[in-house]
């Protein structure tokens, strides 16, 4: 039987926790920063949980 692979794009977007959270990066936080404010820049910087809804559609193109 072959091996599972893991989804290309996914594991570049998410990643998951020591206790087996699946976190994110916000949107919008990789350029333009110039018009953007520090506090909101700073806002984007922090991870976040993935929604509820697409924890069993990210954990399997993670194959997990």
């Amino acid at each position: 039987m072959p091996k599972n692979k893991t989804h290309s794009g996914a594991k570049k977007r998410f990643r998951i926790t020591g206790s087996g959270k699946i976190m994110r990066q916000r949107a919008n936080h990789v350029h333009k920063f110039h018009e953007k404010s520090p506090q909101h820049a700073r806002r984007l910087a922090n991870d976040v949980e993935i929604a509820p809804a697409d924890v069993k559609q990210v954990k399997r193109l993670l194959g997990r």
